[in-house]
């Protein structure tokens, strides 16, 4: 049974299940609505940037000035076509990231994760899964990358709610590559110097599709 949502300021800002996850799979498409039509479309702050590689700071207020942030980086992630940006992504430098993505299944996932916090699995219970991955930040860029295929992330809600938030399939890619982003890593150096070398001349030869931020 789903923990009524009665008093937001204690039970969050969503629902959670019976383990304590949150429920990110219902009113989708009314939540990701309502948080992109408020918010602005930045650009995206691409490889190279000094935001996007060193460790943002904690988020600890969650007032206006941050209600809005998190309502551009929707607005942004929609723009880019993206399922998932970190702050640093569009310059800021807080730990927090958006997500609209699906899993495996086709079931889609929308949330707000803050100062997030990955779950480290028993060697026993990762099974990697070496999809392509690619980034808004190294546009027009893919490679394999081997991560597990279920990952848990910890951390508060837009509200400063604690929060748990569980995923499978490409939405556990999802929740691990975004908390990379939080502390300074981008998925292209977790990568050979031979492909990481490839992903990055990728980028060079292709345009991206949404405005970007231009390294001087």
């Amino acid at each position: 049974m789903a923990q009524q949502d009665t008093d937001q300021q204690h039970a969050g800002v969503l629902p959670v299940d019976d383990e304590g996850y949150v429920i990110d799979t219902e009113d989708c498409e009314e939540r990701e609505a309502a948080w992109r039509e408020r918010g602005t479309s930045r650009p995206i702050t691409v490889v190279g940037n000094p935001v996007l590689h060193k460790e943002c700071r904690h988020v600890t207020d969650f007032g206006e000035e941050f209600q809005q942030l998190v309502a551009d980086m929707f607005a942004s992630q929609r723009t880019a076509e993206g399922v998932g940006l970190a702050a640093n992504q569009i310059g800021v430098d807080l730990k927090v990231f958006v997500y609209d993505c699906p899993d495996d299944e086709g079931v889609r996932h929308v949330g707000v994760v803050c100062n997030p916090k990955l779950v480290e699995l028993p060697a026993e219970q990762r099974r990697l899964d070496d999809s392509s991955e690619g980034c808004l930040s190294v546009p027009t860029a893919y490679a394999p990358l081997a991560r597990p295929d279920y990952a848990e992330v910890t951390g508060q809600d837009e509200k400063g709610n604690p929060v748990r938030v569980r995923g499978t399939g490409y939405f556990a890619r999802c929740l691990q590559h975004e908390t990379d982003h939080l502390y300074g890593y981008l998925y292209i150096d977790r990568l050979s110097k031979r492909e990481r070398k490839a992903a990055l001349q990728q980028m060079a030869e292709n345009e991206p599709r949404y405005p970007v931020v231009a390294n001087d």
